[in-house]
């Protein structure tokens, strides 16, 4: 077994798995437990390590300002700097702020980033020139990615509350304006299924990529299809007792948890797919989402040619002075032949 396959069939394996286990758990018997207990385990997982990972993040020391090396250019007056300058560089903690929102809620870097490559001639091997391209395929999957993810999340409160919150209500008939088949499509359901579906391709057929993937790359990305997928089944293929399972999340939500009959292994298989994503959030790669408020590279202003920074953790040091390190080197200066204050 070559590489790749080895670590795209494992994590591929492991999400299968998962499924039986929860369809296995739902015939016999199990409901209150994929129903109750392991999603209040994965909740109290996830927070628990959300908030020490948060923490040892908020900990960590950092001993210099690491601004970009881009737009520098306060110190020559000369230069007129643009918002663009302001926003590489800035230089006040306003437009650090607007950096980092931009890098949140749109990807900036993202989305300016491009790629090169060396390409020789087939007719002339010697020759061979430098080719740019821009990543805004890869800007618009993890774009539309991420915002899907987020008004799916948003559009489940429903489930959660009594009576449905406006804006959730709103969000939903917004998402699934576009009425061509009942029940009604949510749009984000599916754009969220082809963008991590373009994702996980990409990192399959891009030679680069596939080299430099390991299973903990691929896991998330299967683990996410199979949430969206079986919920897509759940939706429009398997009918569920919505009414049930308005019930078993507000009883889970209000601490009183209970399990209606009759809601469907298919149900039981989502909620489980979702709380396997919730234990494995806080150790993986997918903690990118708050780790980006911890960048210091991103979060701090680039002043560091008018403002000195001190480190607070800095112990004091004693610096000897002339007479102190006179007195350690007298003789071998006055060997050396170099003058000295005292000559013993």
């Amino acid at each position: 077994m070559d590489f790749f396959k080895r670590h795209f069939l494992v994590p591929l394996i492991a999400v299968l798995a998962l499924v039986a286990i929860a369809y296995i758990g739902v015939k016999a018997n199990l409901e209150f437990v994929f129903g109750v207990v392991i999603p209040y385990l994965a909740v109290l997982i996830f927070f628990e390590g959300l908030i020490y990972r948060i923490i040892s993040w908020a900990r960590s020391p950092v001993p210099f300002k690491i601004p970009t090396t881009c737009a520098q250019v306060r110190t020559l007056p000369w230069f007129k700097r643009t918002i663009a300058d302001k926003l590489d560089n800035p230089d006040t903690r306003l437009w650090a702020v607007a950096r980092m929102a931009l890098e949140v809620l749109a990807f900036r870097s993202l989305f300016r980033n491009i790629r090169s490559e060396l390409r020789r001639d087939k007719d002339n091997p010697e020759k061979s020139r430098l080719v740019y391209w821009s990543y805004k395929w890869l800007w618009l999957g993890a774009i539309a990615f991420h915002y899907a993810f987020l008004v799916v999340i948003l559009r489940h409160i429903r489930f959660f509350t009594q009576p449905v919150p406006h804006f959730v209500t709103a969000l939903a008939e917004a998402d699934g304006f576009v009425q061509f088949y009942v029940p009604t499509v949510y749009l984000t359901g599916v754009i969220l299924v082809l963008a991590v579906t373009y994702l996980l391709a990409r990192r399959i057929y891009t030679p680069t990529l596939r080299y430099l993937s390991l299973a903990a790359d691929y896991f998330p990305l299967l683990l996410i299809i199979s949430i969206g997928v079986s919920g897509i089944l759940m939706r429009y293929f398997y009918k569920v007792d919505i009414a049930a399972v308005k019930q078993l999340a507000i009883g889970l939500a209000t601490l009183k948890p209970v399990v209606p009959a009759g809601i469907g292994s298919i149900f039981y298989i989502h909620l489980f797919l979702v709380c396997v994503l919730f234990v494995y959030f806080p150790f993986s790669k997918l903690m990118h989402a708050p780790g980006v408020f911890f960048s210091p590279t991103r979060n701090l202003p680039g002043d560091n040619r008018w403002r000195l920074h001190v480190n607070p953790w800095n112990y004091p040091v004693k610096f000897p002075d002339y007479m102190h390190q006179e007195d350690h080197y007298r003789e071998a200066m006055i060997e050396a032949g170099l003058p000295v204050e005292k000559e013993k």
